[in-house]
This record gives structure tokens, C-alpha cells and sequence, in this order.
């Protein structure tokens, strides 16, 4: 495994960890202290999102990588081990001085640098990047007819924008299933379908949308995360990731999961 550990030990076991936080569908996170994983984690695993979009895009050593919404920095560091990538780990909630000690323990403090950055108020050249990815974030603030417009400009003629999302396999319209409606927070109306990215990138023109399709099992990926939070959840949390982990073995994949969405800036702008 990476040599990365977590010294939170209250609430956790490594059986469990084990059990629940390792998948061969990804061998590359599988590495990785499970433990570590989920307690830089703030939402279902970020290093699982990241690992299933680098199959869809090509990673290559040098590229210059936004993380937008990178949370605890989790997945800038994956994807800085793993591929070799310099990556500006952009985040809303959690400040640079706590994603910054990640980073350097991680051991790449050469290749990701932490910023604080509201996804709408970005500060960065035009064309600046090679590539730019979310996980578990765009949906907060992706929705909005001309926010793809805005991202793009930062993206170099021919470079790649890549996110992996919560969403529903088929756009529920205001339907809430009844298996669902307990614990179904208004803000959930930013989960859709793959086919609905497709469609909200591709109307732009800005974006020749290459990959859109449900995460496989992605429903299993956040249900064990969820039942690894209803033991080693802080206290708080411990009740909402039981019941969530309900709901989700509940629906078994009717409605909810995860969508990979990938498309390429064309060589000339639009």
C-alpha cells in the first residue's frame, strides 16, 4: 500500500476498511490505506471517481490539471502519484493550510499547490490548463446553462474537461421515489442522468462531449461507503450514513448512482 495512514483511529476498523474500501475495479486506489482514504474524504470515495475518470482521459505526465471542488485535496494527490500530473487543488470549504499539510506528507508538494476558489470567481489565465476535472462537485455548481461557457475558457484548445457526479439513471422530473422521500434534501434536484450532461454540454457548442455513461455498480461504491460511515462516521454523521446506506440498498440501482461525463474544448474555440 501507498505509505499513507491516517492517526484517527476512533470510530475505525481496519477490517471493515478493508472489507467496504477496497475494490479491484480499482486496483490503483487499492493501494492506498483504505482509512486514509475515507478520513480525507468528504463524500463517496474521491480516489474511486478519480481512478474511473482516468479511464476515460489521457493523463500524461507534465499536463497541468485543475481539481475544481477537490475537497480535502484527496484526489489532487491521487492524481499526482499516480499520473505524474502538476494539479492546482481548488476548493471552496476547505482552505489551502490544511490541504497543504496533506500534500506535503503525500509527498508531492512539487505538483499540487492548494487554493481557496469559488468555482464562479476563478483567477487563472485563459488556456491555462490541460485538463480539468471534478469529483462529487460539479453538480453544486455546474447546472447552470452558461456555467460551461465560463469553465472553458480556462481549458487549452484540444483539452479535456472530466467529472464525475451523483445522479439518477433517469431524470425523475419532480418524482421522488417513495423508498427515497424521507431523507430527500431539495438540493438532490442537481442530480441527473448522463444522458442529461450529454445534452447540457453538447447544446453549447463549446464541448464535443466523447464519454457520457452511468459509473457501473455505482450505486454499491456509495452504499459501502455509507455503511463504512455508519461505523466510523463521526458521531454526528454515524445515523445519516445508516440511513443512507438503507435507501440505497433499497433502491439497488433503480434511480440512484454516479455519471462519468467527458468531453474535449475543439482545437479552434467557438
Amino acid at each position: 500500500m501507498v505509505p499513507m495512514t491516517s492517526e484517527a483511529t476512533v470510530g475505525h476498523d481496519s477490517t471493515l476498511a478493508a472489507t467496504l474500501l477496497v475494490d479491484p475495479r480499482f486496483p490503483r486506489c487499492a493501494r492506498y490505506d483504505p482509512i486514509w482514504q475515507y478520513d480525507n474524504a468528504m463524500g463517496p470515495n474521491p480516489l474511486w471517481l478519480a481512478e474511473e475518470l482516468s479511464q476515460h482521459m489521457d493523463l500524461q505526465p507534465g499536463m497541468r490539471i485543475l481539481d475544481l471542488g477537490c475537497g480535502m485535496a484527496a484526489s489532487s494527490i491521487f492524481l499526482a502519484r499516480e499520473f505524474d500530473v502538476d494539479v492546482v487543488a481548488a476548493d471552496l470549504w476547505i482552505g489551502p493550510g490544511p490541504n497543504w499539510e496533506r500534500i506535503r506528507e503525500a509527498g508531492v508538494a512539487d505538483r499540487v499547490m492548494p487554493i481557496h476558489a469559488e468555482a464562479h470567481n476563478l483567477k487563472f489565465a485563459p488556456e491555462y490548463f490541460d485538463a480539468i476535472v471534478s469529483l462529487d462537485a460539479y453538480h453544486y455548481f455546474g447546472t447552470c446553462d452558461l456555467y460551461l461557457g465560463y469553465i472553458v475558457k480556462y481549458l487549452r484548445p484540444g483539452g479535456r474537461l472530466g467529472i464525475v457526479v451523483p445522479a439518477v439513471n433517469n431524470e425523475l422530473d419532480g418524482f421522488i421515489p417513495e423508498h427515497l422521500a424521507a431523507d430527500w434534501d431539495w438540493d438532490f434536484a442537481s442530480f441527473h442522468s448522463a444522458d442529461w450532461w450529454r445534452r447540457h454540454w453538447s447544446k453549447t457548442g463549446k464541448v464535443e462531449v466523447e464519454y457520457a455513461a452511468p459509473l457501473p455498480d455505482g450505486w454499491r461504491h456509495w452504499l459501502r461507503w455509507e455503511q463504512y460511515g455508519a461505523v466510523a462516521a463521526d458521531e454526528r454523521w454515524r445515523d445519516q450514513c445508516a440511513r443512507w446506506a438503507r435507501n440505497l440498498e433499497t433502491d439497488a440501482g433503480r434511480h440512484l448512482g454516479f455519471a462519468t461525463v467527458v468531453a474535449a474544448k475543439p482545437a479552434e474555440d467557438r
